[in-house]
């Protein structure tokens, strides 16, 4: 799921004074770091490929637990680049889910290749392993999960499926960047790992970034030859690439925020845990599969009236967001899939019921408080109306 998410909820989010997401209490957190490096960056101006970018692919690659990462110019050109690397074009197939952000399958159109969708576990919403191997045909050449909300997808049965026949698996970690599975790093557990730097997610820079993480020598290479027009070495051309570099003050920004990074983390937790305990007997809160940590990029419920509790909670100046109101296969872009409404119930049942709550780090007890009062306020009225 590697989408521009803050353009998805200034269309979906209810304005409001509350912040959905509050960047700007991160920034003032943590202002002199951040102002410090970027400063840096405009003193030495190599602003393209400089030597901040290094400094974080070597942090990151620690903090995940891989060899390699490869930092590139967005979530999206993340996944294309990890197609591309794995040599995935026309008359292949790639096995993902419905219920995401676009780019998921946008980038398997983007090579020539064609997204095979396979629908989601109703409590995690994350791809269902037991409906993988009937999506696979002579034609397959990746698996590509998405971790959604912030939480693994079962990469134990999805890698071992996938395995059995020969297809690599790529983890869409734009949304679960610093959560973990059986003590393990999300973007560690697959072939190739993706995630987003949008400034809304998890961890996120001021501006467009990504990217790739994996323990493979051979694709880490090619992955850095994409990212840079096909090559390493200035005028050596070995592979058709594209600009898929990162910038240098993005890359100075998160190297900014990384000591705080696992803080944030820690009050994700404690944050979700707090809704879930007062919402438990309100609304369908976020189910966590034993052996995971849930990072909450979106804290997200499911109510049966969605539309209802929205328009109430922004009477209370409750502000909201909707990831995501269509299916992929919904989308006329997708209609040479083959697949009509009806195909996919349990990420059709989800798109018309997900609810997403203010979340960040920032989050207080007093404006989390006015957040559940005024959910639970909403949910009762509409089970008077409905009794």
């Amino acid at each position: 799921m590697n989408s521009p998410h803050f353009v998805t909820f200034v269309s979906f989010v209810v304005n409001s004074p509350m912040e959905f997401i509050d960047l700007k209490a991160q920034y003032a957190a943590y202002k002199d770091e951040i102002d410090g490096r970027m400063r840096t960056v405009l003193d030495h101006g190599r602003f393209i490929m400089g030597p901040e970018v290094f400094e974080l692919e070597e942090k990151l690659a620690d903090f995940v637990g891989v060899k390699h990462c490869i930092t590139v110019g967005s979530g999206t050109v993340s996944l294309e680049i990890a197609l591309r690397a794995l040599g995935i074009g026309p008359g292949d197939e790639v096995i993902t889910v419905p219920f995401t952000w676009i780019s998921t399958a946008e980038v398997i159109c983007a090579v020539g290749a064609k997204p095979v969708f396979v629908d989601i576990e109703t409590d995690t919403y994350n791809l269902d392993p037991d409906l993988i191997e009937a999506a696979i045909t002579k034609n397959t050449k990746a698996i590509m999960p998405v971790s959604l909300f912030g939480q693994m997808a079962d990469y134990d049965r999805i890698n071992e499926i996938a395995a059995r026949h020969g297809i690599p698996v790529i983890e869409d970690a734009a949304q679960s960047f610093g959560a973990t599975q059986n003590g393990k790093q999300s973007c560690s557990v697959t072939l190739i790992g993706s995630t987003s730097f949008f400034p809304a997610k998890v961890f996120g820079c001021y501006g467009d970034g990504g990217a790739l993480f994996s323990n493979d020598d051979e694709l880490a290479n090619k992955m850095r030859a994409i990212r840079n027009h096909g090559g390493i070495k200035r005028g050596y051309h070995d592979l058709v690439g594209l600009n898929g570099r990162f910038d240098t003050i993005q890359a100075g920004v998160l190297l900014a925020k990384l000591p705080h990074f696992t803080d944030e983390i820690t009050a994700r937790h404690r944050i979700g845990a707090r809704y879930s305990e007062l919402l438990k007997d309100i609304c369908a809160t976020p189910m966590i599969e034993s052996g995971n940590t849930h990072v909450y990029a979106q804290y997200t419920i499911r109510v049966t009236d969605r539309e209802t509790v929205r328009a109430r909670l922004q009477e209370k100046g409750v502000p909201t967001a909707v990831y995501y109101p269509k299916c992929l296969h919904e989308q006329p872009v997708f209609g040479l899939t083959g697949n009509r409404l009806g195909d996919f119930p349990v990420s059709e049942k989800a798109s018309r019921e997900v609810l997403s709550l203010p979340m960040h780090p920032f989050l207080n007890n007093a404006d989390q408080d006015g957040i559940i009062e005024a959910l639970k306020t909403a949910v009762a009225a509409m089970e008077f109306v409905d009794s």
